[in-house]
């Protein structure tokens, strides 16, 4: 049975969300504080985290920046649950560490399908991993991505990637030449059976060419291909 962390100070919401999840069979932890939520994260790792930005004690961005520095919990997926519906919110969301973003007011359907996504998503992960141990490090010119780590370097540089980031990334780099659309990378890197918001995959992408560019001085290792969606560099 998964284990949800669900962080919400509104009570109404809280007890809505956590009756859909546990009519799923999860098991739902409950709790209304910021400073609360990233305690029971460390203390009791979670397999998913739905989490409101407006908390007390501590706001719901600062818990997923701080989650994301903790080698023990930055592999926890977060779905960030905000009645801020401005593309710069959605976007600060998904900087801090977020896997996904559902905007007030909410279909308790969605978001319980949302919820199944990233976890399938999770368990996919390690077996992706098995499938490429043989080839832990892949390096593309000055580039170097070390999937068993999650690991980013160019030219010898660390970046620092989140976890979505780094596995649209690797995803990318690992069939390079190849044109995904956005609903193909959400369907493979997130695990979305219907795809609705590919805006998500916009946001990605911007973050993962501005943190490659700092260094390579290419913001282009990954191209658009415009009325398609996106390429890594084939002849990198």
């Amino acid at each position: 049975m998964a284990k949800i962390l669900v962080v919400e100070d509104e009570k109404n919401i809280l007890e809505l969300v956590r009756f859909n999840l546990e009519r799923e069979g999860y098991q739902v932890i409950p709790t209304t504080d910021g400073t609360c939520a990233l305690e029971m994260a460390r203390d009791q790792l979670p397999d998913l985290i739905v989490l409101d930005v407006m908390l007390p004690g501590m706001n719901g961005l600062e818990v997923c920046r701080e989650l994301q520095l903790d080698a023990s919990t930055r592999f926890i997926p977060i779905i960030i649950l905000s009645a801020r519906a401005e593309e710069l919110d959605r976007v600060l969301g998904l900087e801090m560490g977020a896997d996904d973003y559902i905007v007030k007011p909410f279909s308790p359907r969605e978001l319980v399908a949302r919820v199944k996504a990233q976890l399938r998503r999770s368990a996919q992960v390690e077996q992706w991993g098995e499938e490429t141990r043989a080839h832990k490090v892949l390096e593309v010119g000055q580039l170097v991505i070390d999937e068993e780590k999650y690991a980013v370097f160019i030219n010898g540089v660390k970046k620092d990637l989140t976890t979505k980031e780094f596995e649209l990334l690797s995803y990318l780099a690992r069939r390079r030449g190849k044109v995904f659309t956005r609903e193909h990378l959400l369907a493979e890197v997130w695990g979305y059976d219907n795809p609705v918001d590919t805006r998500t995959i916009d946001v990605h992408i911007r973050h993962v060419r501005q943190k490659l560019e700092q260094e390579s001085g290419d913001s282009q290792l990954i191209e658009t291909v415009r009325g398609v969606g996106y390429r890594f560099k084939e002849d990198t």
